[in-house]
């Protein structure tokens, strides 16, 4: 038996149950995103419009480009949009389970609230509660070791971004408690 032959199962224990209920079809993701995609193209070739398409005597005006890459965006959009209209027997398959939602929430809601938290805690106060919160909760680590961790990792980007290269990153009370 060759190399190529040979094929390695690996179950994954918190893998979501497969007879989990749909939460969306295919169809319908498709059909949100491409209005979706459609509203911010006539928002950017508004905007770009409004600030000039057209030719001066320096050359392009500033919204000449941008107002052009928001018509091929829009055109791109009809076009999924008519494509997902067209696509009956993909329309009806099941694009997330409710199962892959949970999922898919439990990594996205944690990044928000950081993207949130960094505002008033500093992105190095954000980033260990973070990083030691995936690795406790989601990755099911040891407590220690999560905290552990997060401090070494919080701590090496600290050095490496505030010390080493002087890049002024979000601060919070912590930090100006230590004096930066």
């Amino acid at each position: 038996m060759s190399e190529t032959d040979l094929e390695i199962a690996v179950d994954d224990p918190t893998a979501p149950e497969p007879d989990s209920p749909a939460v969306a079809s295919t169809g319908t993701v498709d059909v949100v995103a491409s209005l979706l995609l459609i509203a911010l193209a006539v928002t950017l070739g508004y905007d770009n419009w409004r600030t000039g398409i057209s030719w001066d005597s320096t050359g392009p005006q500033a919204g000449y480009f941008p107002f052009y890459l928001a018509v091929i965006l829009a055109g791109a959009s009809l076009y999924g949009l008519v494509a997902a209209f067209l696509s009956r027997k993909e329309a009806a398959e099941t694009f997330v389970t409710r199962a892959q939602a949970r999922r898919v929430l439990a990594v996205f809601v944690p990044t928000l609230l950081f993207c949130l938290v960094t505002q008033f805690l500093g992105l190095y106060v954000a980033s260990f509660v973070l990083i030691a919160g995936f690795m406790r909760w989601v990755g099911k680590i040891a407590l220690w070791k999560s905290l552990l961790t997060a401090f070494v990792f919080t701590a090496l980007m600290f050095v490496t971004f505030d010390i080493a290269f002087d890049v002024i990153m979000p601060k919070g009370p912590l930090e100006a408690a230590f004096g930066h």
